[in-house]
């Protein structure tokens, strides 16, 4: 894996990508849409003929993701207590805590209530409301008991363990809690990130050869 954190021109990655190895780049200014995405689309249609392309014998192929990282999602008010960021909007926060939650983002037409899905019967409800006991009563009946449902909202009233198809959750809690903050160094706890099994004959990166 090749990793470049200051792409520039997109160099890295156009030589990684001829010879054949995965690659990341990143970059803070509009360098990604005015050189390194349209050098890339070059790179892959085989009409980049610069570098190393003819030691490798690159005729073009393969392709890449590109994504726009998002704000924070929290930020602190003037008392010093974490907020939602304004940046985010409605659909934006339901996004963000499904993949926090390790839910897939699928919004519903018909069904409010639904933003997202870890199952065919496990939904995940994300609002900035403060939820009463009625709103809560009415979720759950509108759930019933062959399906369940994560809520998370700004505050909630009443006991949680009341209505036995709900979790509850409180945002911004829910998402501190998902995150580890003042680290100095790159020992951080990542959530929800699928491991990919290892190729035939590959050795992890911290295998002592016992499989351990």
């Amino acid at each position: 894996m090749v990793i470049d954190s200051f792409a520039g021109s997109g160099t890295t990655g156009a030589v990684a990508h001829k010879m054949g190895r995965r690659w990341i780049m990143v970059e803070l200014g509009e360098h990604c849409h005015t050189h390194i995405i349209p050098r890339l689309k070059k790179v892959i249609d085989g009409e980049d003929p610069g570098g190393i392309t003819e030691a490798v014998g690159w005729k073009g192929g393969g392709g890449f993701r590109y994504y726009r990282l998002a704000p924070s999602l929290l930020e602190k008010d003037k008392w010093g207590n974490y907020v939602i960021n304004k940046e985010f909007n409605a659909a934006m926060l339901a996004e963000a805590l499904c993949k926090l939650e390790g839910f897939t983002y699928a919004p519903s037409d018909a069904v409010y209530w639904q933003h997202g899905h870890s199952t065919e019967r496990d939904f995940i409800y994300v609002t900035t409301q403060n939820l009463g006991h009625e709103q809560l009563q009415a979720l759950s009946d509108e759930v019933g008991t062959e399906r369940s449902l994560l809520v998370l909202c700004s505050a909630f009233r009443g006991k949680a363990d009341r209505y036995p198809n709900l979790t509850l959750k409180k945002i911004p809690n829910a998402v501190l809690k998902r995150c580890e903050w003042g680290k100095d160094d790159y020992s951080l706890q990542v959530e929800n990130l699928p491991k990919a099994p290892p190729e035939p004959g590959q050795q992890a990166l911290f295998d002592d050869g016992d499989g351990k």
